[in-house]
């Protein structure tokens, strides 16, 4: 079996890519990737430099992994910089790592791509290893790999690390009011008056996806996306071209969004959608009006989830006000290799006591579960 580091996805013929995505996930498919990369939100000077890794037969690609050599620790919602410090500290260099990841995307899915028929889990692992270690990087973290990828590549010697992520779960409703009706009287109330200020407000809905989508709204969505960027003072790792190539290229897979009042666009939720689950990834809006938001980006999506038939809904990174509005907390994962011994030894005892931590919090946030039977 041969182990090849691909410097770009380009370089990989999409259906040998594609084919190994066996679960059609769209984070980790050829279409997502490349749009990235050939819009330049990777690779250049972003600090994301695409280091894909390949396993073949006689050839045939069995396997792969979604791999970047990273310059800094931006976009990545696994926060370490705690552990690039430590490395300053001791006069090391943290930068460049590894990470198996899919850019900007805090969504739990397989990082081990692999054919039906291959089992290479262990290979994956192991190769990944060796090239981080003989490359000299300082370390490799695989982000929000699947709970039994995490356990496989804990067996494998990989430090593993835990977190929250707050999620909503399909219970086979049949509309929004079968889901309220689960919810205690307090938080059921709270997410009807939510729902009522917006309608009292003039603000109307719509849904769009596939072919409907066009260039004009993909056009609003992008400035929604800048909006929410220069609110928070972040930094836009997307452009408008991806937003547009996203389109192009997963447009069935878009689930957008759109708020509007007199007939004007405000606010705008872009979500993804595999199989079974919906993504919340991007929103914005140019005006504020009470609980635009909740409906936007939590309420609408879940209605869609329900008549779509969808199981999960996971609304991104972080925030306990999901928690009220049905949002569960769930454990994500990341598992870590340490090129520095002492400083890993350190490193391991410090994810031991996080995890009791995070466990503590999770049962915490479940005793105040919006749910009558929780």
């Amino acid at each position: 079996m041969q182990t090849e580091i691909i410097a770009s996805i380009c370089d990989i013929p999409a259906t040998d890519w594609d084919a190994l995505n066996s679960d059609n996930n769209p984070f980790t498919s050829y279409a997502f990737l490349s749009a990235l990369e050939e819009t330049g939100c990777v690779g250049g000077t972003t600090g994301w430099l695409p280091r894909y890794l390949i396993l073949k037969i006689d050839g045939k690609i069995l396997a792969a992994l979604p791999m970047f050599a990273k310059m800094h620790s931006w976009g990545e919602y696994v926060f370490d910089w705690a552990w690039a410090e430590a490395w300053q500290r001791n006069g090391l260099l943290y930068y460049p790592k590894l990470i198996v990841a899919i850019p900007f995307s805090p969504v739990t899915g397989k990082r081990m791509l692999m054919a039906n028929e291959a089992d290479v889990a262990e290979q994956l692992i192991t190769a990944a290893s060796q090239y981080a270690e003989s490359s000299d990087y300082s370390s490799l973290h695989w982000l929000f790999p699947t709970t039994e990828e995490c356990a496989r590549l804990e067996q494998s010697g990989l430090q593993t690390r835990h977190n929250v992520q707050f999620q909503w779960r399909n219970q086979s409703y049949g509309n929004f009011a079968d889901f309220l009706a689960t919810m205690t009287s307090r938080k059921r109330k709270k997410i009807a008056r939510e729902r009522r200020r917006v309608r009292e407000q003039g603000l109307e809905f719509e849904v769009i996806t596939g072919d409907a989508l066009t260039t004009a709204y993909m056009d609003q969505m992008y400035e929604f996306y800048l909006c929410t960027i220069h609110i928070h003072g972040s930094q836009a790792y997307l452009n408008r071209a991806f937003f547009h190539l996203l389109r192009e290229r997963l447009a069935d897979n878009i689930v957008l969004i759109l708020a509007s009042r007199h007939n004007e666009t405000i606010a705008g939720a872009l979500n993804i959608c595999s199989n079974d689950t919906l993504y919340g990834r991007y929103w914005g809006c140019n005006e504020e009006y009470d609980s635009l938001h909740f409906e936007t980006c939590y309420y609408q999506a879940i209605d869609y989830c329900i008549k779509a038939g969808l199981s999960r809904f996971e609304g991104g990174a972080q925030g306990e006000h999901k928690l009220s509005r049905g949002f569960l907390p769930q454990i994500t994962c990341s598992a870590h290799w340490m090129s520095e011994n002492l400083l890993s030894d350190s490193i391991t005892e410090f994810l031991d006591r996080e995890k009791v931590h995070v466990a503590h919090y999770r049962d915490l946030l479940n005793e105040h579960s919006p749910y009558k039977n929780s």
